[in-house]
């Protein structure tokens, strides 16, 4: 699936439900059925900076793709990352990189996000851009 069509899916099930809190729900469901990141990558250096809460991010290049991994100790900002993963996990750098990826505005994920929640979320882009950006390089 291409990342379009990954975000246009996201919409899609967000749209059904009116309620920010069953929205919430909806994230740390998501977050409480992503795989659990491996012990050996809950490391300082995967760590992200920015994020209130505790977030690690690894990233493998298979295949000419970005594999991402990640996890959380905070339910909503696990559900955070793991639309991330889901829109930018095995995907090519080039296409990481050029990503539109408006499904966070049109969601309303920013707007009814904590400040600190929504620095977050951009800290966690930026990493996973410059992972891509990184293996892009190498390739």
């Amino acid at each position: 699936m291409t990342i379009n069509e990954i975000q246009d899916e996201i919409i899609e099930e967000f749209q059904e439900l009116d309620d920010w809190m069953d929205r919430y729900q909806l994230l740390i469901d998501m977050g409480s059925e992503q795989e659990p990141l491996p012990e050996k990558y809950k490391t300082e250096q995967n760590l992200i900076d920015g994020c209130q809460s505790r977030v690690w991010l690894q990233a493998d290049l298979i295949d000419g793709l970005v594999h991402f991994q990640a996890e959380s100790d905070a339910l909503i900002v696990k559900g955070i990352v793991t639309l991330l993963l889901r829109v930018l996990n095995d995907q090519t750098p080039e296409d990481i990189l050029s990503a539109d990826l408006y499904f966070i505005e049109q969601i309303g994920l920013r707007e009814h996000l904590s400040p600190t929640r929504a620095n977050g979320l951009s800290a966690m882009l930026k990493q996973m851009k410059m992972y891509a950006l990184a293996y892009m390089q190498i390739r």
